[in-house]
């Protein structure tokens, strides 16, 4: 309790920087200055029927999460599902994928008061907080108000996993008071637990469930064929990232169209710069504008539209993996039949990338140069491309039924009777 007191104090401490912080990042994106009040926990929507909660931090989560949303939806007609969000790209991404069909809503802040004004506002029958959202306050709340909460699609890194266990007398309470835990991978179940989790089970990565939007999908594919020249996709790339792959590109790479996907919307118009000083031509995808006969650079700069870019690509590399940043998503890649290439850090989808470079979808390589030299060779060796495709194709279907064993869990927590 000494701690969770102590931590409190600190974030009521840190109150003026984190509005300050709000405001701030409002300027280019004025997602962050909208339902403020949200923050804090208080709300205007409201629903007539009962509530199920999952909370998907950001874009990949929001996305992540759509098998189970949708599972639910159907299993519980009767219950409406709440999906939180703390950035403006998550909400904004919860609302193109799912529409009117469910509430949206900030989560708030890890105030103690403001976390039971939000329990107290939705009365949420179960919450499912998506892959390692463990805020102290929220948990200890959703214990004293009977909300059930399972930690749903749950990874846990070695690196992480330390850091937790530094912090033992916040963490573990934290831990102890889920009620559940669908871990992607064994090794991940181990850490967890080792963390104070019961109830933990190995359920899968509910990314594999995603199926590609088949009309995006279908426009990609035309895309590429009307442009007649190999595409190389730099898939969601990080801060910093661009400027590796850009110097590892100034050699000679034939007639191959690099297509830059940066993974933040905020970074739209920084990294349209950046490619501007590489290229006298630069067109963007957000202007609907197609690249010219000699355009050698073009900017992916829309949401939503994985399924698109995958599905142009003959080949992707994959971003967050050239920075110590964990990686990105390589399941779309992989479920789209592109063949991904992947830096040295993975440690977000470590169980994934072990099943990707096993299978024969994906190759790692040690750094941004290396990295382009084995996609440029990719794009020109068909039959590899074809085989790799297979495999990612392959690996997808043998690694899918995540949704269904999460909701197993839900089904099995709801029934359980109330923990004192």
């Amino acid at each position: 309790m000494i701690w969770r007191i102590a931590y409190s104090l600190a974030l009521y401490a840190a109150l003026p920087l984190v509005v300050l912080k709000l405001w701030w990042r409002g300027r280019r994106e004025p997602g962050y200055r909208r339902h403020l009040r949200e923050r804090f926990g208080v709300y205007k929507s409201v629903s007539e029927r009962p509530v199920i909660w999952l909370h998907a931090v950001s874009v990949g989560e929001a996305r992540g999460a759509e098998p189970l949303v949708r599972a639910l939806q159907t299993e519980f007609a009767d219950h409406a599902v709440l999906v939180t969000c703390m950035t403006a790209a998550g909400r904004a991404t919860v609302k193109q994928v799912y529409g009117e069909s469910v509430l949206r809503a900030w989560l708030p802040y890890d105030f103690p008061a403001a976390v039971q004004r939000f329990l107290e506002h939705y009365r949420p029958r179960l919450g499912l907080l998506m892959e390692t959202e463990i805020w102290p306050n929220l948990l200890a709340a959703c214990r004293d108000y009977a909300v059930p909460l399972v930690l749903a699609n749950a990874r846990l890194s070695e690196r992480s996993a330390h850091g937790y266990a530094r912090w033992g007398g916040l963490s573990r309470p934290a831990f102890a008071g889920l009620a559940a835990v669908c871990a992607q991978g064994e090794a991940d179940a181990v850490r967890l637990a080792a963390l104070g989790a019961s109830g933990v089970v190995v359920a899968g990565n509910l990314k594999f469930d995603l199926v590609p939007d088949a009309a995006r999908a279908a426009e990609g594919i035309a895309w590429r064929r009307a442009l007649g020249r190999p595409v190389l996709l730099l898939a969601s790339t990080r801060e910093g990232e661009e400027r590796l792959l850009l110097e590892a590109l100034r050699g000679p790479v034939g007639e191959t169209l690099v297509l830059v996907v940066p993974r933040h919307p905020q970074r739209f118009d920084e990294v349209a710069r950046l490619l501007r000083a590489e290229t006298q031509a630069l067109g963007r995808r957000s202007r609907g504008e197609t690249p010219g006969a000699r355009d050698r650079l073009y900017l992916g700069d829309t949401l939503g539209e994985m399924a698109f870019y995958f599905a142009a690509a003959d080949v992707a590399v994959i971003g967050g993996s050239f920075a110590p940043l964990g990686g990105q998503n390589l399941i779309e890649g992989c479920a789209a039949g592109t063949p991904v290439v992947l830096g040295p850090s993975m440690y977000n989808f470590a169980d994934a990338t072990r099943l990707a470079l096993e299978s024969g979808a994906a190759l790692q390589c040690a750094d941004a140069r290396e990295a382009v030299r084995a996609a440029l060779a990719l794009c020109a060796d068909r039959p590899r491309r074809e085989r790799m495709a297979q495999a990612g194709k392959r690996l997808c279907a043998a690694h899918r039924g995540a949704t269904e064993r999460h909701l197993e869990v839900c089904r099995r927590v709801l029934r359980a009777p109330a923990r004192d």
